[in-house]
Order: structure tokens, then sequence, then C-alpha cells
């Protein structure tokens, strides 16, 4: 792709955890890192303050990364779209 200003970089696929990829050309403004999917044990529930049994399970769970241009930019704007692709893939249904 040419001239993009979003990127996707699924850097789990070689078994990466984490990692902060950086803007290398322009006029990218931001990239999405994507970890390895892995099963972990969580915890699920409210708690008892909000009248919500606990449980643990096991969910896929990767890390997700979002480095970004301030330039272009603000850090609540970023902050917004990484919510809104978590509250996507949470909600996503089969």
């Amino acid at each position: 792709m040419r001239d993009g200003t979003f990127t996707i970089s699924n850097h789990g696929v070689s078994g990466s955890l984490l990692a902060a990829p950086i803007i290398i050309n322009q006029p990218q403004s931001a990239i999405l890192g994507i970890g390895k999917l892995e099963r972990r044990v969580v915890a699920l529930g409210a708690g008892a303050a909000a009248g919500d049994a606990e449980e643990i399970a096991v969910r896929p769970r990767c890390y997700v990364t979002l480095t970004l241009d301030h330039r272009v930019m603000d850090g609540h704007q970023a902050n917004r779209f990484m919510q809104s692709f978590v509250d996507t893939l949470r909600n996503w249904e089969l």
C-alpha cells in the first residue's frame, strides 16, 4: 500500500507478546501493533460490591499497542479509538 496513514502490524505471528512499533515512513500517523493471541486465566465479574458474582475463567487474550504521531492526533482521540477497538473485540459474536 502506498501513501497510507495507518498501519496494522501483526508481530504476534512471530510469537511476540508485546512490541512498540515506530513510525518510520511518512505520512504514517499511527501503527496498531497486535501481539500473539494466547489463552490466559482472567477474573470476570464486577465483584461483590456491585452485586455480581466473580469467577475465574480461561479466555483468549493479546496485547494491543497504538503508536501515534502527536502532531496528527491527540492522545484522547487515540484512547477513544483503542476503547472502541477493544469493546468491538470483546462483544464480537460468532
